[in-house]
């Protein structure tokens, strides 16, 4: 069990939330030829805290929001431009 848990950990990323903005995503598995992401918005709640954010595609500037916390999966973003 311990195994699997150190798995889930190294598959997460560590996320600042508020230093969000302008970072540089890149999709591991990208739809639509759209690979690399700029986070371009970063959305709060009532008590300022971060629930969202904006990325758009640097291909065609397609933005989709999504809950920050996604970002996380490494199974699906990867920190930077790869």
């Amino acid at each position: 069990m311990e195994g699997s848990n150190l798995m889930t950990q190294q598959r997460q990323h560590q996320i600042n939330p508020e230093k969000l903005m302008l970072s540089k995503w890149t999709a591991v598995t990208p739809t639509h030829k759209e690979k690399h992401f700029l986070v371009v918005r970063v959305l709060r709640d009532e008590a300022e805290i971060i629930t969202h954010c904006v990325l758009e595609a640097v291909i065609n500037h397609r933005e989709i929001e999504l809950d920050w916390r996604l970002l996380k999966d490494a199974n699906q973003w990867l920190l930077g431009w790869r």
